[in-house]
């Protein structure tokens, strides 16, 4: 002697005997403590702030990060220029990466040359060499944790901070730096 009620997308059988377990099926059974059992609230504060980042933090370049060899700087415009890792830098560049690994997609934002996106939000990083390095005005030690944490000195960027993340190793930062800052010509 079964009832179905239903409630939404929830189908609760009621059992109707004079007591609640004896005389009903074992799937009645469960459906009946599931009915009576309270429902999962998780704590949304408490999930949302475990994805947090936490404070930023402050990197030093690690010695020699910055390079002039072809494989180098060719990883890092790869890095910079692909979303993903669909051009297969593995192979041709001496490093392998899994095909699924992310690399930041940095013209999404920047415009460099012979860049592969259309970047307006964040700096021009054209001649970067010519107007950055030449006249020193900028050190690649500033650009190394620009990449890493770039929260360091504006809590509000919308860049992705790659290395506190771990969606860049300190490699991968050094071959983007190296890429940048290479005389382009």
């Amino acid at each position: 002697m079964k009832k179905a009620t239903k409630i939404g997308a929830l189908s609760v059988s009621i059992c109707l005997s004079a007591l609640i377990f004896a005389g009903c099926a074992a799937s009645s059974q469960e459906s009946s403590v599931a009915a009576v059992s309270p429902i999962e609230s998780p704590d949304a504060l408490k999930a949302l702030n475990s994805d947090l980042l936490g404070a930023a933090k402050e990197y030093a370049m690690p010695a020699g990060c910055v390079k002039s060899d072809k494989a180098s700087i060719e990883r890092g415009r790869l890095f910079f220029n692909e979303l993903n890792n669909d051009s297969n830098v593995s192979s041709k560049y001496g490093i392998a990466y899994p095909k699924s690994k992310n690399f930041g997609n940095c013209v999404a934002c920047h415009q460099i040359e012979k860049a592969n996106g259309y970047g307006n939000i964040g700096p021009n990083l054209e001649k970067y060499h010519e107007v950055f390095v030449k006249t020193g005005a900028r050190k690649p030690e500033w650009l190394y944790q620009k990449i890493a944490d770039p929260r360091i000195d504006n809590k509000d960027t919308a860049m992705t901070v790659n290395l506190t993340t771990k969606l860049m190793n300190e490699s991968e930062i050094c071959d983007i730096v190296s890429y940048i800052v290479a005389d382009k010509k």
